[in-house]
């Protein structure tokens, strides 16, 4: 039963409501952030009132001026006139390859790396390659809770699709879940976020050996997703060639593949750019199932020269140049990007502990047998409320946010929260609106 929305709400009941049944509170349940997004735009426009903005998934940190002055001078040397090489520019595939090796203590040869326009175009080529490299291999797996999109993406492509909520599997339990899935035979690679979104939490080493153990044995190829590279901040990944490095699969097998973003660790999202990075050995198997589709049945040749160049064309000329002298100043220690983003992990301190206050719980609140970090994510419920009802009824309140459900998770009561765009001076507006929410619901 659909429970009773209060009307003496902070956010004008009647044009809230007018704009939410405009688009289809359905948009809400299923999770879709642009559509929410735009619920919220209208309100906002109407009511002249500013949300607590957690639905997006977006940065919210000005980008270094190290790219920016590196993109200005690229287009001063007429790069805008010159197509841009699709696997990208010698000195970007240089900093990307040193970037690995300071940063993950990996090994890999510059032509295994490609630039992508943001980590979803690279998930993208990498779907499209994985599911069309072994006839009988046709479905991907995805490790969830996960970002939404990636499963539209699997669909759009025509591959089937498995998942499971790993929250129920973690540590030891992890193999024999894992061993269930793979051990049909028809999954050609697995997906996974690490860090999380949208629940934060953080894979173990035990757990990354298990993920390449068991892909090694069944010939899958796993996706590793850092996104979020680097922002697990209860250890210090920031410096360059020295331990801890930030955890990878890439240490426990020979074929995968691995996505880095440039919008979140980098604050460098408006102009769309990420890093694929290819196994050596991986990079170099033939499929000879590939052929049915490509020139070449080389993994990485029919993965970059053809499914990125066919997509995009390569990404533009002179974000390669931006993106190459910043990942240059992080190799060469002169830029600390880890530094820059640690706010997200204050932020989420801070929010955390008034959602608590708030009667509000943390769905996902443990990381094996340690506490969750704070960092760009996190999820809360509140008693007596699905995630759907809670996503919708906060809107009154001016709080924006997306139901757990549409990631995967299997937490039916619970919400994400993504602290980007939230100010630390709307803090007091956030805790004078839950406390609003909780006397009205407690």
């Amino acid at each position: 039963m659909k429970r009773e929305i209060r009307k003496d709400t902070p956010i004008n009941f009647e044009i809230a409501k007018k704009y939410i049944e405009n688009y289809n509170p359905r948009n809400i349940s299923l999770g879709n952030t642009r559509i929410i997004s735009k619920i919220v735009d209208n309100i906002e426009n109407e009511t002249g009132e500013k949300f607590i903005r957690m639905e997006m998934g977006v940065p919210g940190i000005k980008p270094s001026e190290i790219g920016i002055n590196a993109e200005i001078n690229a287009l001063k040397n007429n790069v805008a006139g010159i197509y841009p090489p699709v696997d990208g520019i010698p000195p970007l595939k240089k900093e990307m390859s040193r970037f690995v090796k300071l940063f993950l203590n990996i090994d890999i040869p510059t032509d295994n790396f490609v630039p992508t326009v943001g980590s979803l175009n690279g998930s993208y080529a990498a779907f499209m390659v994985t599911g069309k490299r072994i006839k009988d291999k046709n479905t991907i797996l995805f490790i969830d809770p996960g970002f939404p999109v990636h499963k539209k993406l699997v669909r759009m492509l025509g591959f089937r699709q498995e998942s499971f909520d790993v929250n129920n599997y973690r540590g030891k339990e992890l193999r024999d879940k894992l061993e269930e899935k793979l051990s049909k035979g028809n999954i050609t690679s697995l997906l996974y976020s690490n860090p999380n979104n949208p629940t934060w939490i953080c894979f173990t080493e035990e757990e990354l050996k298990i993920i390449a153990e068991l892909s090694e044995k069944y010939n899958v190829i796993p996706i590793e997703d850092l996104a979020y590279f680097a922002m697990d901040f209860r250890k210090d990944y920031s410096h360059p060639g020295q331990a801890p490095y930030q955890p990878t699969i890439a240490n426990y097998i020979d074929n995968y593949i691995l996505l880095i973003s440039g919008s979140k660790s980098f604050s460098y999202a408006g102009q769309r750019i990420g890093m694929l990075v290819i196994s050596e050995n991986l990079y170099k198997t033939p499929y000879p199932d590939l052929l049915d589709y490509y020139s070449n049945d080389a993994f990485g040749r029919a993965l970059i020269y053809e499914t990125i160049f066919l997509t995009t064309a390569g990404v533009p000329h002179s974000v390669q140049y931006g993106f190459a002298e910043i990942l240059k100043a992080a190799n060469d220690g002169q830029y600390a990007f880890v530094e820059d983003v640690k706010i997200y992990g204050e932020k989420a301190k801070i929010m955390k502990k008034l959602f608590i206050e708030n009667g509000f719980k943390i769905v996902y609140d443990m990381d094996g047998d340690v506490p969750i970090a704070d960092g760009f994510y996190f999820t809360v419920s509140f008693p007596g409320f699905t995630g759907d009802e809670l996503s919708e009824i906060l809107l009154y309140y001016g709080i924006s946010s997306i139901p757990l459900t549409s990631t995967g998770s299997l937490r039916t009561e619970g919400i994400r929260a993504c602290v980007s765009l939230v100010q630390k001076e709307q803090m007091p507006q956030l805790e004078k609106r839950l406390k609003l929410f909780y006397e009205d619901y407690k």
